[in-house]
């Protein structure tokens, strides 16, 4: 438990003020800004420099579409989970720094959630997992 609330302010003390949620995947947990505005989610990760190991961003959209993903003016390599409604991860894509390649949704997806880069792999995610604390976030 110290090691997640030290991780947690660690992410916190390295990102924006912006809302934050704990996201559980399979056995693993992130701590994910939320981008549930137009323009946090236009804005997203550019410029940042860093993230703690297990911090990232989670877009929240008002309905389900085909989502669209570049990484201009983004210095960190990330990985990008597309999310349906449900909650369920439809792909996941690496993404590098600072290009303009656009990574989308293979299907439509209410969310997407961006960490560094392997994350997922990392921690044995996969297509069709099960993202947990979702249903609370809602999109502006």
């Amino acid at each position: 438990m110290r090691i997640l609330c030290l991780t947690f302010l660690l992410c916190l003390t390295s990102t924006s003020h912006a809302a934050t949620a704990t996201l559980t995947l399979g056995k693993a947990h992130a701590q994910a800004e939320i981008a549930d505005t137009p323009h946090s989610r236009e804005h997203g990760l550019m410029r940042r420099t860093r993230l703690c190991a297990d911090c990232g961003m989670v877009f929240v959209y008002e309905q389900a579409a085909q989502l669209s993903f570049w990484m201009k003016d983004t210095p960190l390599p990330l990985s990008i989970a597309f999310i349906n409604a449900d909650g369920r991860i439809l792909n996941i894509a690496e993404m590098l720094a600072a290009t303009t390649n656009l990574h989308a949704s293979l299907g439509t997806a209410r969310y997407a959630l961006e960490m560094n880069s392997g994350w997922f792999a990392r921690h044995g995610i996969v297509p069709g997992v099960r993202v947990t604390g979702l249903e609370r976030l809602r999109a502006e």
